[in-house]
């Protein structure tokens, strides 16, 4: 059950407004989760300036699969609802991809690599070890692609957390809960 509720379009502060009905346009409608985090213009800005950001970084099934892997370690089910329908749908990634990044793999030898060194920073909190940091760069990113996993990894994180103090209603097709694959 939802700990806040997910504002109606009337009840949006005029401060966050344009950004979300950008993502309902884009999306086609308003996710739980942002309709929630609308509630605090100056956070719900500030990671929506984030998102947009971050999403000109890597390719998309790179990016999906760094965020199934981060909200599987986060337990969080509302992004991996959110998560394996983008990467289904957007990313084209199919099932057993899915599966594998949520277990923080992936079968193509580069997206594995960027996939394993997320996993390793948030189940780490950033305490990677020098052969984390060789086994990154020898697949081929370079520092400033290695802050971007990382930063990744923070925003995803982000909305993890929200998500799991929170827990808005689910608008996106159920997964299996997390650890349970």
């Amino acid at each position: 059950m939802a700990r806040t509720a997910a504002l109606t379009p009337e009840h949006v502060p005029a401060d966050c407004k344009q950004t979300l009905d950008t993502f309902t346009k884009n999306i086609g409608f308003t996710p739980n989760m942002m309709a929630s985090f609308a509630q605090s213009p100056i956070a719900f800005n500030a990671w929506a300036s984030l998102l947009g950001s971050l999403s000109k970084v890597l390719d998309v099934k790179t990016r999906d699969s760094i965020g199934l892997a981060v909200s599987e370690v986060n337990g969080c089910n509302y992004c991996l609802t959110v998560h394996s329908f983008t990467a289904e749908h957007m990313a084209k990634l199919p099932a057993e991809e899915i599966i594998l990044a949520r277990k923080g793999h992936a079968s193509e030898p580069k997206r594995d690599a960027a996939v394993q060194f997320a996993r390793k920073v948030i189940e780490t909190r950033g305490h990677v070890s020098d052969a984390d940091l060789k086994a990154v760069r020898d697949a081929g990113y370079s520092d400033a692609n290695i802050i971007e996993i990382v930063a990744l990894v923070a925003m995803y994180s982000l909305t993890n957390f929200f998500n799991n103090v929170f827990d808005p209603e689910k608008d996106f097709p159920a997964v299996a809960p997390a650890g349970s694959i």
